[in-house]
């Protein structure tokens, strides 16, 4: 057994397609409850996960609201402050609804939340785009270490890592089933254990 197989092997899950549902569900409940309808809000999904989360997301509105929910995705690649850090990756698209994002409330959706820099991003991306009432901030796993003073709104799961873990996202629409993974960063090449 090699030793990407070894570590795949020792990470847990921590939510699986049920407890994604769930979740879901709630937060849908909290965003209807806290904006007191769902009648201005928006939803805008990061790519990648973060779209299929607010598709979800969407649905689920759909079915309390028993109204059409505006979603799309907001590409946040050239908003990076890591671009010259990491090897060059490809645009996502964004498609923002056709009623736009002024004076609306977006829910920005995204998978995890770790050092806060992915949503500040989004925030300097949306503020090209236009100019939401408000903005807030859905994500799956909150798994805590910030770098900036950045805070969810609505959180799946609040999940203490140490920054030896890895949290893995794992959706249908891209990886073929639902789970949240917990496991071992792995070994810097030419590490020693």
């Amino acid at each position: 057994m090699d030793k990407q197989q070894d570590q795949q092997q020792e990470a847990r899950p921590v939510l699986e397609g049920p407890d994604i549902a769930r979740v879901l569900t709630r937060i849908a409940h909290e965003i209807v409850e806290r904006a007191k309808g769902a009648d201005d809000v928006v939803l805008l999904g990061i790519p990648t996960r973060g779209v299929f989360l607010a598709r979800r997301l969407a649905d689920k509105l759909e079915q309390i609201t028993e109204r059409k929910m505006p979603v799309g995705s907001l590409d946040i690649t050239m908003y990076r402050d890591d671009l010259r850090m990491h090897p060059p990756r490809a645009l996502a698209r964004t498609e923002i609804p056709g009623d736009g994002i002024d004076g609306r409330l977006v829910v920005l959706v995204d998978d995890v939340l770790f050092s806060g820099r992915t949503i500040r991003a989004a925030l300097d991306a949306l503020n090209d785009i236009g100019r939401p009432r408000a903005v807030q901030l859905a994500v799956l796993v909150d798994r805590g270490h910030r770098e900036l003073p950045i805070r969810a709104d609505y959180v799946g799961k609040n999940l203490p890592t140490s920054l030896r873990e890895t949290v893995k996202v794992q959706l249908a629409e891209e990886d073929g089933r639902d789970t949240v993974l917990l496991g071992a960063k792995p070994a810097a090449p030419g590490a020693h254990p």
